[in-house]
């Protein structure tokens, strides 16, 4: 069986907007404040119709922290799930100290669902708005888009393999590389 491309791509910021507090980004502490990104259904229509698999990696280290619920976060994503041609969500609930392979910028969430979607890293993609999202990419061998919302924090250490202003234009790229 050939394997399948894929787009993975970050929560907060990609498929949402983030709540901005002191110019760093948070996630939404729960549905009543979720608020999708500018053409996230187009885009995500566009990408299937491609024929990309697509995952969302995200962490939520709220949780770990004792700031967010596991029920509120599985909340947002049973509605994202209901909202948009998702494949699968994986999440990592972890906070730095506790040294998983699951949290970005390591790469374990993104290998895990490679290996259950017969993904091929090479051909697929990563879309995040934080250095950690492009890191993860790059670990795992995808090309990595970066949209830059000019948050108050670390910028990526390399390089991605794009940068964007918008989802839009990291899906208008991703497109124009699969043809």
């Amino acid at each position: 069986m050939a394997l399948r491309r894929a787009v993975f791509l970050d929560r907060d910021g990609v498929l949402n907007e983030a709540v901005i507090r002191e110019g760093k980004p948070h996630p939404p502490d729960n549905v009543s404040e979720l608020r999708l990104t500018a053409d996230v259904r187009e885009c995500l229509a566009d990408l299937k119709k491609e024929g990309f698999v697509l995952i969302v990696v995200t962490n939520q280290p709220d949780v770990a922290r004792g700031k967010q619920t596991q029920p509120a976060v599985e909340e947002i994503h049973a509605f994202l799930s209901a909202e948009l041609p998702l494949d699968a969500i994986y999440v990592c609930y972890h906070d730095n100290a506790d040294r998983c392979d699951c949290r970005k910028p390591a790469p374990g969430l993104i290998l895990r669902a490679a290996a259950k979607y017969g993904v091929d890293l090479k051909r697929s993609f990563f879309i995040g708005d934080r250095w950690s999202d492009v890191a993860a990419g790059q670990r795992a061998q995808c090309q990595t888009v970066f949209i830059n919302h000019n948050y108050n924090e670390r910028q990526p250490e390399t390089s991605p393999t794009f940068e964007a202003a918008s989802l839009r234009s990291a899906t208008d790229w991703i497109l124009k590389q699969a043809n």
